[in-house]
């Protein structure tokens, strides 16, 4: 008689705590949290593709002040490798991590003119890739331009296509 009352009483615990949890468990339903995605990752997945506005450098060297804070592209012959306006405070770009792309001048037909006034960084992890680049090789060039110092062009590379290559000539 005792085993079946231990057992009896041993049931009616089981049950009432299985009622309890039950009466619980559609009191208030359970919650399942989103994943947390940053507020950085939801930025880029949201980001528009950049664009570029085609411009001609020439035109663009002859009046910087509109190109200010713009993302421009051309294409342009290659000209050469420079250091040209490295290192100056203004529009700083260091020697070290970056190199000025010259191009040539697309108004001048008759010579080799370097466009000088279109100061344009290539990181020189990127250029290491373009040594073997020759003078007149056409190039596409686009970027952010970021100041207007001295009155030219300064500006960062953001993609560097070789479109076509020339033989290189003896002199």
């Amino acid at each position: 008689m005792n085993k079946f009352k231990n057992l009896s009483i041993a049931f009616i615990l089981i049950l009432g705590f299985g009622i309890n949890a039950l009466s619980l468990a559609q009191q208030a339903p359970v919650r399942i949290k989103s994943p947390i995605i940053p507020a950085a990752t939801k930025a880029i997945a949201t980001a528009p593709a950049k664009t570029y506005e085609a411009v001609n450098p020439v035109i663009m060297v002859s009046n910087p002040k509109p190109y200010m804070n713009k993302n421009v592209k051309f294409k342009a012959k290659f000209d050469k490798y420079s250091t040209l306006g490295l290192d100056y405070k203004p529009a700083f770009r260091s020697s070290e991590k970056f190199i000025t792309v010259l191009i040539q001048r697309n108004d001048v037909l008759t010579h080799n003119v370097p466009l000088s006034e279109l100061k344009i960084f290539l990181d020189r992890k990127e250029a290491e890739k373009h040594i073997d680049l020759n003078s007149g090789d056409e190039i596409e060039i686009a970027g952010h331009v970021f100041s207007n110092a001295l009155g030219d062009v300064w500006m960062d590379t953001e993609k560097f296509t070789v479109i076509s290559t020339q033989a290189k000539t003896e002199k």
